[in-house]
């Protein structure tokens, strides 16, 4: 089936229980949105966020903001900038892994884009430590115990189309240590095939160690299509599934939300209407979960939604 006719069954089926936007405060002037998954680090609970101002793209920056309400998130004073897009954190061995996209740009036009990696146990005092490859954004890890971390790749582009029919694949591979992650480990990882249909694209955007072994993936699905009137847009929707690293195959391929399951509200350009750029879940107390995005590349939602990995067991690590 294709996304846009799952997309029409799952908004007539979803079950949302909860729907609202994220507030974020500090920074007058400017969107937040595409965060990071909530986060608890020396006991209060924190979020990353992309900073930019409406009419700009690709100048963003990410930020460091403290919950100070139910869904309000403040701007930590003289925390670090980080010259990236779209960020993600992860904790391996004890320590945070912060991600995010860093676009470079060349005679003032953007020349490419790398994924950046920065690690530590201080939130003010956070170590650069590895570079993704050239064009590839969306890349992930989990900590999978017993000192192994699996990697998540998201290759994409006309050569990934031409081989595989889709604009995109997901890869996956195992390393031992954050040391080993390197561009070249990332680029080699395995596909793993049936996750998009032709001219489809997407990503892992958070990846959930379970106590079945297995790894809960929540990530994001995406096409394009032209309105009758000839106005291109771009369907971003969020969505599950499970992978078995020991047969490296996914499972339970789902929707779990769509741009009609957040509020309404604004978007960065017309195109982008019908975009919500998944960042991950948090579980509740009541057995369900809290689904985090981006939407229309200028604010930020949070959905609760049943929790979408049941029958694999509960979440061990993120």
């Amino acid at each position: 089936m294709k996304l846009l006719e799952q997309q029409k069954q799952f908004e007539r089926e979803k079950r949302i229980y909860d729907s609202v936007k994220l507030t974020f405060r500090g920074v007058e002037g400017y969107d937040v949105y595409n965060p990071s998954i909530p986060f608890e680090w020396n006991g209060k609970l924190y979020i990353y966020g992309r900073v930019e101002r409406r009419g700009e793209w690709a100048r963003s920056w990410v930020r460091l903001f403290e919950r100070t309400g139910q869904d309000e998130w403040t701007l930590v004073p003289d925390s670090t900038i980080y010259q990236l897009e779209d960020p993600y954190v992860s904790v391996v061995g004890g320590q945070l892994v912060l991600g995010g996209t860093h676009v470079r740009y060349n005679g003032g036009k953007v020349d490419t884009y790398f994924g950046y990696f920065y690690k530590g146990d201080d939130l003010a005092d956070m170590y650069y430590f590895t570079t993704g490859p050239q064009r590839m954004k969306d890349i992930r890890l989990v900590d999978m115990g017993s000192g192994r971390i699996g990697v998540f790749s998201r290759p994409r582009g006309e050569e990934t189309r031409r081989r595989y029919g889709s604009e995109s694949m997901i890869g996956f591979t195992v390393i031992d240590s954050l040391e080993a992650l390197t561009g070249e480990v990332i680029e080699s990882a395995p596909y793993i095939t049936g996750l998009f249909g032709p001219d489809e694209w997407g990503g892992c955007n958070q990846a959930y160690l379970l106590e079945s072994g297995m790894i809960g993936v929540i990530g994001h699905k995406c096409c394009k299509w032209t309105q009758p009137d000839g106005e291109e847009i771009k369907t971003y929707t969020n969505i599950s599934f499970v992978f078995d690293p020991a047969k490296h195959e996914a499972k339970d391929l789902k929707l779990i939300g769509t741009r009609a399951c957040y509020p309404d509200g604004p978007a960065k350009k017309p195109h982008l209407t019908d975009c919500a750029f998944t960042s991950g879940i948090v579980m509740r107390a009541d057995g369900r979960a809290d689904l985090y995005s981006g939407i229309g590349d200028c604010e930020a939602g949070r959905i609760t939604i049943d929790y979408p990995f049941e029958g694999c067991g509960k979440i061990v690590s993120a």
